[in-house]
């Protein structure tokens, strides 16, 4: 059986970010910088990949994967049906409403 961590462990070229990925990357994450920032963008997401890069060179033989860093369990409880506040009484007190809605501000332009 392949484990996910057997993949990241093999030896690949050390990818390296350019220009080109920093701006497909900012596209895809929304996000606008200047041209004075890319140099300052482009070195601290190099600097994430080798970070990563060296984070595979630790064995891990015999280490079982983590799903969260603590120990603790949910108690979960059963799902059980009460009384719920009705429309009436839900738009009571709303500062804006429209019959059977509550009015707010427009958030997207």
């Amino acid at each position: 059986m392949i484990r996910p961590r057997d993949i990241y462990h093999k030896k690949i070229y050390p990818m390296k970010i350019n220009k080109e990925t920093l701006n497909k990357i900012a596209h895809l994450a929304r996000l606008e910088f200047d041209e004075k920032d890319t140099e300052k963008m482009l070195k601290d997401m190099n600097g994430i990949i080798a970070f990563v890069e060296k984070l595979k060179e630790v064995n891990t033989d015999g280490v079982e994967p983590l799903t969260t860093m603590s120990h603790e369990v949910n108690v979960l409880r059963e799902d059980t049906v009460k009384p719920h506040l009705s429309h009436e009484k839900a738009l009571k007190n709303a500062p804006k409403k429209d019959l059977d809605y509550f009015r707010v501000p427009k958030v997207l332009e």
